[in-house]
């Protein structure tokens, strides 16, 4: 790969992943809701998640696509249903209160890999960053160089919104603030669906 095209590689990564999306915003909320700690398990697997993703579509999963188009509609369909019932979570969730219970609970690390395979963002990510840098000469080089670069902008992207939420934890002690935060970012987690399905 050359540095002209690793330049724009790095460009890309930076551009896509930490823009807003539903993985940053879930860790944004998860950050707020939960502390730093308790997201761990859900930033651990949206890397391994993507990760995978990644290594999918070097494997052929665009090519999968092309040729079953409808698996690209179920998917959008499927993704679009699960974000949905997630940004309903998101407005109903609390913050963490020391002794009392809280019924809400942080993504866990299985529940965010399963999460990438139907989070339209991630797969358009994977499938065009593989297409887009991987040189069908060099595909094996190619496809270790990307998968080094996405996974070290996703840990990079979900420490960083997952402290962004830690950061305004403080800030939102008073429920009713928390509260508002929740739905404000439930109502994200649905704007972003919108392109993604259109």
């Amino acid at each position: 790969m050359t540095y002209d095209v690793f330049a724009a590689l790095l460009l890309f990564a930076f551009a896509t992943s930490f823009t807003p999306g539903p993985n940053n915003i879930m860790v944004t909320a998860s950050g707020v809701n939960f502390g730093f700690a308790r997201t761990v398990p859900h930033m651990a697997g949206i890397t391994a998640g993507f990760v995978v993703l990644v290594t999918a579509a070097a494997g052929g999963l665009g090519a999968v696509f092309a040729a079953a188009p409808e698996l690209q509609t179920a998917l959008k369909i499927a993704g679009a249903l699960y974000m949905l019932w997630l940004a309903w979570k998101v407005a109903n969730s609390r913050p963490d209160s020391g002794g009392k219970i809280d019924l809400a609970k942080p993504m866990t690390f299985w529940q965010a890999v399963a999460f990438q395979w139907v989070n339209p963002k991630a797969v358009v990510m994977a499938l065009t960053v593989i297409a887009l840098y991987v040189r069908p000469e060099h595909r094996v080089s190619d496809a270790l160089i990307v998968l080094g670069v996405e996974l070290l902008f996703t840990i990079g992207t979900v420490v960083t919104w997952t402290g962004f939420g830690v950061a305004l934890r403080g800030l939102l002690a008073n429920p009713r603030h928390a509260r508002t935060f929740n739905i404000i970012m439930a109502l994200l987690l649905v704007v972003s669906i919108v392109p993604m399905v259109l």
